[in-house]
Parts: structure tokens; C-alpha cells; sequence
């Protein structure tokens, strides 16, 4: 065999194990994006069901606290505003606001003994509290999922293919600061 032809051997090699390997971390990052898609999906019908059940929550509190207007207008807002958020950037605020607007709600109803005891507001509690713990458990899968797309598409050498063809990081799902405070009452 000639050295040249040994050579053309080797450069197709090469190119053989260059196009293969694209291929596999271009099928990895497709694989990673439809996983964060899916987990986003998860989150988005739990945040459905919650959607439905605050109305039927917010009517049950009304009848105990009349002059809680500025609590359910923005319990009812934030419930708007999530619904109607369209990208991933904007649900995810959108939720950290419902989430803050539904904190205050429950604390009103320590001040409302009555209210407390009244059995479709603890039915209705416990069905929300049942899927903030599910909303919870898919916010962390989502962010786990986010995270390993994320390291696929900026750690070397698979970012050079999601550069190619256009990959980019999903933002994780966060706690706002609003979340993250004690709600006040004040009567």
C-alpha cells in the first residue's frame, strides 16, 4: 500500500470519528432539551391545577374576611398573570408572585378562627398544599434537568456543537426574594 493512500485512510478515518461524534453530542443535547421540555411540562400542569383551585379558595376566605379586598385582588392578579405567561422566564415570576400572594392568604386565615374550621377551606388547603408539594418536587426535577442540559451546552468539547447548532441554556426555576419572606398581616 502507498503512503498516500494509507494516508486518505486515515484522514477519512478521522473525519469518520469527527462526524460520529458530532452526531452524538448533537442526538445528547436533542435528548437533554426534550428532557427539560418534558420536565416543564410536568411543573406547567401542576401550575394548571393550581390555577383552578384558587377561585374556589379565594371565594371560600371572601365570606370570612370582607375586608380583605387588597389580599384576594392580588391573589386573583397574580392567578391572572400566571395563566396568561407565555415564555419560561415569565411563568417563572409570574409563580413566584402567586406563590407570595397565596402565603398571605393562608396567614389570613390564622387571624379567622371560624375560617379555619370551615371544612371546604381545609379541604380546599389541603388540596393546594398537595400541589405546591407537587409543583415543588417539579420545580427540582426541572432544575436538575436544566442543569445537566446547561453543563452540555457550555462545558467543553459539547459546546462547540450546541454553539453550531444554536443550543442555548434553559434559566433554572428560583425562589424570588418575596418568596423567601415571612408574609405580614395587618389588620
Amino acid at each position: 500500500m502507498e503512503l498516500s493512500t494509507i494516508i486518505i485512510i486515515i484522514i477519512v478515518g478521522l473525519l469518520l470519528f469527527l462526524a460520529f461524534y458530532v452526531i452524538g453530542v448533537y442526538n445528547r443535547l436533542v435528548n437533554a432539551r426534550n428532557k427539560v421540555k418534558n420536565q416543564w411540562s410536568q411543573i406547567d400542569v401542576q401550575l394548571k391545577r393550581r390555577a383552578d383551585l384558587i377561585p374556589n379558595l379565594v371565594e371560600t376566605v371572601k365570606g370570612y374576611a370582607k375586608h380583605e379586598k387588597d389580599t384576594f385582588k392580588e391573589v386573583v392578579e397574580a392567578r391572572n398573570k400566571s395563566v396568561s405567561a407565555t415564555s419560561v422566564n415569565d411563568k417563572i415570576e409570574a409563580e413566584n408572585q402567586l406563590t407570595g400572594a397565596l402565603n398571605k392568604l393562608f396567614a389570613l386565615s390564622e387571624a379567622y378562627p371560624e375560617l379555619k374550621a370551615n371544612e371546604n377551606f381545609l379541604s380546599l388547603q389541603s388540596d393546594l398544599k398537595d400541589t405546591e408539594d407537587k409543583i415543588t418536587y417539579a420545580r427540582q426535577f426541572y432544575n436538575d434537568t436544566a442543569m445537566t442540559f446547561n453543563d452540555l451546552v457550555e462545558m467543553f468539547p459539547s459546546n462547540i456543537v450546541a454553539s453550531i447548532f444554536g443550543f442555548k441554556r434553559y434559566e433554572y426555576f428560583e425562589a424570588s426574594e418575596s418568596e423567601k419572606a415571612t408574609p405580614k398581616v395587618k389588620f
